[in-house]
């Protein structure tokens, strides 16, 4: 599982660009991904203004590589939660939501950077792989409930992990940022999500509409 928003920041000999890095988790999560500075981040841990360009150019890609980190840190925490779908594929199905959410709400400041839209796939070395292997966990648990059906039409594998990625998506960037997280709301977003899940799963005929 990722790191959370109050993972210490310090730097330790040897450990320049994780120190780094943990900077912008913070920054990002107090100001946003556009909103702080490589000074900023060099400040924060406690180093020169100039230590930052022995691993980084720019901002973007220290956003870059943390977008790299979150995401590997990320697909651990689903590939984990799955199991191998033990033991069967909607419980394990229900642990990867769960695990989801629970990466957003305790490593924000990575979560916010992975899905930061000015990140270039082209340009930052190993992200395309580590977001595919997200993805392979969504494709492969999505898999595994398609085949448990007797459903006559259903979606392509891809797409139905789409629908999920985005559902589970929505869900921990509202109860994270969003209007619910403002408020008060009676529910938490696993139950949110959960209950999406299933009535999703019920319209393809994956769950009988009379299982609880």
């Amino acid at each position: 599982m990722g790191r959370d928003q109050n993972t210490r920041t310090g730097y330790h000999h040897g450990n320049l660009k994780e120190a780094l890095l943990d900077a912008a988790r913070r920054l990002i999560v107090e100001k946003g991904p556009d909103g702080f500075t490589l000074a900023e981040a060099a400040r924060l841990a406690g180093v020169s203004p100039a230590a930052p360009y022995r691993h980084f150019k720019d901002r973007a890609e220290i956003l870059g590589a943390l977008a790299v980190a979150g995401f590997e840190d990320f697909s651990s925490a689903l590939d984990e939660a799955w199991q191998n779908g033990r033991p069967d594929a909607v419980t394990a199905f229900t642990r990867v939501g769960r695990a989801y959410l629970e990466f957003a709400r305790k490593d924000p400041g990575a979560y916010k950077a992975m899905f930061e839209p000015g990140i270039s796939l082209k340009n930052t070395s190993g992200l395309r792989t580590a977001r595919g292997r997200a993805f392979d966990v969504l494709r492969t648990s999505s898999a595994a409930l398609l085949e448990g059906s007797s459903a006559k039409k259903l979606p392509p594998v891809d797409l139905m992990s789409i629908h999920i990625w985005s559902m589970t998506h929505g869900v921990a960037t509202l109860f994270a940022e969003g209007s619910l997280a403002r408020g008060r709301v009676p529910i938490s977003a696993e139950d949110v999500l959960e209950s999406g899940v299933l009535v999703y799963l019920r319209g393809l005929g994956i769950i009988p509409l009379d299982t609880e």
